[in-house]
């Protein structure tokens, strides 16, 4: 049995209610060998890299306004950026997230490689060490351990504001680095996973190349070539950076939380086209391995359409969909939790 298969056993399953929660948190304390949570730290070329792909596409986003105002952007440009932000974000959401972390289904081969290679290019790091920092986080979510709450510094005003700045982009400058042998031996024993994991400046190389060559192909120029760089490939990914980084962020802090879960997870509708139906974190952090997060009518879940038509083609199976009998639980659980005694 892999790792993802302990600890999601029984997710989804009809079982006793919590038991997603409980497996995800003895994947992070109690996990063979007694590992140590901790592996190292980031080598300096390393931070280097993390510091230049974080703020060189941010400094782009700030400058999108003025530029546009300036000469504006074409559709080349439009057409490209969303392209490569559905490639790239879904990569993240439906692969590295639901697949990879949860195991929330099972895929063939071909469509393994690709999601793995997919998520990549959204430039948040290798996959496997994507994986091991999400575990982390859903094992200790919210608690001492958890690599990104904002709630770590306090309930103060000072401390949710700084606690907010450090989980939406201050931990990725934390040296200190996720035991993977702890958390992803299921991927570090997957020949294709490695590989894929460590051609990741190959992929970051593609991702921005790959929109100035078709930009330039397009309109047979210079221009457009430098045109699509800047929109579809540096504000493209800090879009999507900060898009994700606001789960950590603004969906452990503001919204709805209709479901019990152990941590301050909360449902931000604002955030679910952007975030391919991630920001229905609360229902996420209620039933981690569940396919879809959004659970309740009228929830866009793009993600959970993708997996839905993966299931249709017969590319992957196993697919833990949503049972309305344990979120109506899990609702009555939180109502119970907040009724006075």
């Amino acid at each position: 049995m892999t790792v993802v298969e302990q600890f999601t056993a029984e997710s989804g399953s009809g079982g006793e209610l919590g038991q997603a929660e409980q497996d995800l948190q003895d994947l992070g304390e109690a996990q063979p060998g007694g590992k140590p949570v901790l592996a190292g730290q980031k080598a300096r070329g390393e931070q280097t890299a993390l510091y230049i792909f974080v703020i060189v596409p941010f400094l782009a986003l700030v400058a999108a306004i003025p530029f546009v105002w300036g000469w504006g952007i074409g559709w080349t440009d439009v057409v490209l950026a969303l392209v490569f932000y559905y490639v790239s974000g879904t990569g993240v959401t439906v692969g590295f997230h639901r697949y990879f972390t949860h195991g929330a289904f099972k895929a063939n081969r071909a469509l393994k490689i690709y999601l793995a290679i997919a998520g990549s290019l959204a430039i948040e790091g290798p996959v496997i060490r994507w994986v091991a920092d999400h575990r982390r986080h859903h094992a200790f979510s919210d608690r001492e351990g958890d690599p990104h709450s904002p709630w770590r510094f306090g309930e103060s005003l000072s401390g949710l504001t700084k606690g907010f700045w450090y989980a939406h982009i201050g931990w990725l400058f934390d040296t200190e680095q996720t035991n993977q042998e702890r958390y992803t031996p299921d991927l570090l024993a997957d020949r294709d996973l490695v590989r894929i994991d460590r051609l990741f400046p190959l992929w970051v190389a593609s991702t921005l190349i790959a929109p100035a060559v078709l930009g330039g192909l397009i309109t047979w120029s210079w221009a457009g070539a430098l045109s699509a760089f800047f929109w579809a490939s540096l504000v493209r990914v800090a879009l999507l950076h900060h898009v994700t980084w606001s789960i950590n962020s603004v969906c452990h802090m503001i919204g709805e939380r209709p479901y019990s879960s152990r941590d301050k997870s909360a449902n931000f509708w604002p955030l679910a086209i952007l975030s391919f139906g991630e920001s229905w974190h609360n229902s996420h952090h209620a039933d981690p391995t569940c396919a879809r997060h959004g659970v309740d009518r009228g929830q866009l879940d793009t993600s959970a359409r993708i997996i839905w038509a993966f299931e249709k083609l017969g590319w992957v199976t196993a697919v833990r969909w949503p049972k309305r009998e344990r979120f109506d639980k899990l609702a009555a659980r939180k109502i119970a939790e907040n009724t006075p005694v």
